[in-house]
Parts: structure tokens; sequence; C-alpha cells
């Protein structure tokens, strides 16, 4: 009840009139700054759940990378050791190589890339001059290029080479089986001279690219022998 005075001239009245009575949202609101006074510590406590979450999943990204990283540097690690252990090989096989190297070139023999040669110092006959090579861990050289060819005609010797029908015929092949492709037989060659078995080649017509003739086996001559050695 609310009470309000009215003055006139004269006389002072008093009125009373009825207020109405407070409503559960005016005491709400009253006692709203309790309610969140209230409410700050479940606030703190979820707060501080939250940050030891993240704090955890921090920890387990931690370790993911650390071992993510061991599993990188022991991948890397492993591939150096293989390399270093192809390194050794190739090392130690290139080591052998120069070896062998040095060996040849003390026996006299010549290198042309990839092979080295032999040039014999006395006559033996087609046979013969095979085993030689052979025991020399070679065999009777096979040409295989003009550049070859040219190389083996400049020692200017009558020269076993490894071709030979002796199988089959006036079937050339070479000493490691492979059929006759490219020929450099000098002129009128192969002819199995006066009705002679001519079944071998020498290096004769020293003059002239194709230099090839085909001759007796069992006569004597100078021979080349090759082995393929590269680097």
């Amino acid at each position: 009840m609310a009470r309000f005075i009215h003055r006139e001239e004269s006389e002072i009245t008093m009125d009373y009139v009825n207020l109405p009575e407070p409503t559960a949202g005016s005491n709400a609101l009253e006692s709203g700054s309790g309610e969140d006074a209230g409410l700050t510590p479940a606030v703190s406590g979820r707060t501080l759940r939250l940050v030891a979450v993240s704090f955890g999943l921090l920890c387990i990204l931690q370790v993911a990378l650390n071992i993510s990283l061991h599993f990188t540097l022991y991948s890397k690690t492993s591939d150096i050791d293989v390399s270093c252990t192809n390194l050794t090989y190739e090392t130690e096989k290139l080591k052998k190589e120069l070896i062998n190297f040095d060996h040849f070139f003390q026996q006299g023999w010549v290198y042309i890339r990839p092979s080295f040669y032999y040039i014999s110092s006395v006559r033996k006959t087609w046979q013969e001059s095979r085993a030689d090579c052979l025991q020399r861990g070679a065999d009777l050289v096979i040409i295989n290029s003009k550049a070859e060819q040219d190389f083996i005609t400049k020692f200017n010797r009558f020269t076993w080479i490894g071709l030979t029908d002796v199988k089959t015929e006036d079937t050339w092949k070479w000493v490691d089986g492979t059929p006759l492709n490219k020929s450099y037989w000098g002129p009128g060659e192969p002819n199995s001279f006066e009705g002679n078995v001519e079944n071998c080649v020498e290096i004769r017509f020293f003059d002239l690219e194709n230099s090839w003739n085909d001759i007796q086996c069992g006569d004597q001559n100078f021979w080349i022998c090759e082995k393929m050695l590269a680097i």
C-alpha cells in the first residue's frame, strides 16, 4: 500500500492505493547477483578440467611426435648404413680391378676400352693359340666393330682371330658361339685356296680395311687374346 498526500488551498488529504505484490521474476532479478556468485566454483572446476584434458592431449601428441621422429631417424640411419656398406663393397671391387689392371699391364697386355689385348711374340697353330688365351683367362679376339678391326690391323702381323667354320663348313662363328654378322674379308675371301680345307681366319692384308683371310688351322701364326675388363 502506498500513501499519497494532496495539498490543496485549505486542507491536506491522504489517499491509500494498493500496489501489486512482487512477482517471482522480480525476485529472481533481485537475487541474480547472488546466484552468479554461487556458480563461480562450478565454472572454475570445469575450466580446470578442460585445461587438464588439453594438457593431456598435448602430452600424447608430444609422445607421438617423439616416436615418429625416432622411426624417421632410425630409417635414415639404416639407409646410411646400407649406403656405407655398398660404398665399401664398390671400393673393394675397384681395388681388385685395379690390381688386375696392373697385373695385365705388367704382362704386356694393351687396354682399349672395354678389353685387354695380348699379342703373342711366337707362332702357333690356331688351336694352340686359343689354348694359350684360355690359359690366360681370355680367348682369341672377337672383332665387334670397325674401331676394333682397325686396332687389330695396326699390329702388322699375320695373327689368328677367334673366327672359324670348323663345325659347319661356310657357317662362320666366333669362339663364344655367336654367328658372324659384320665381316672384313679380304678380296676373294674366304675361298679355300687350291682346294685346301681352310677353317680358321687370320689378319693378313694390313694395308686394307678388309684384311681377313681363311687359312688352314694347322698353319702357324701369331695370335691375339682378348679379355673384357671394364671399369
